[in-house]
């Protein structure tokens, strides 16, 4: 199992994140959120073995969603792409920081962040920066 890292550019918080998967733009025909990608990945099995999608929202790891499959779409432009297919249930977790990066990369399980437990779900989520200041002293 493997999963995926992708920085979401223009975010300001997970509850915008989930806003926007919950708006219909995102969604497939199926209703389901998902993200269309350039590049296909090559572990797509170890993917769709339990991987995730961890975003980063104004430089941390905020949140995951458990990815269900890859959709090929092909553009107006007649070029192949990836449709990144997941559940819409967005799942916070611990906070990291992250560098800026292009594109996804791959995040190997024992990197990634764990999931927060579900008593600190249900509040508010603090704000980006506060977050990201935070973990960059090691409190969160």
């Amino acid at each position: 199992m493997i999963n995926l890292i992708k920085l979401s550019v223009g975010t300001e918080s997970v509850e915008s994140l989930k806003a926007w998967h919950n708006s219909p733009r995102p969604k497939g025909p199926d209703g389901l959120p998902r993200h269309i990608t350039r590049m296909w990945p090559k572990r797509e099995a170890e993917l769709l073995d339990g991987g995730s999608i961890y975003w980063v929202i104004k430089g941390v790891v905020q949140a995951r969603q458990k990815l269900l499959r890859l959709d090929e779409v092909i553009g107006q432009d007649g070029i192949r792409r990836c449709a990144l297919v997941f559940e819409p249930d967005l799942i916070r977790t611990a906070p990291v920081l992250k560098k800026p990066f292009q594109g996804w990369r791959y995040l190997k399980p024992e990197d990634a962040p764990p999931d927060i437990s579900a008593r600190r779900a249900k509040e508010d989520a603090l704000p980006p920066e506060l977050s990201a200041a935070l973990a960059d002293i090691g409190i969160l």
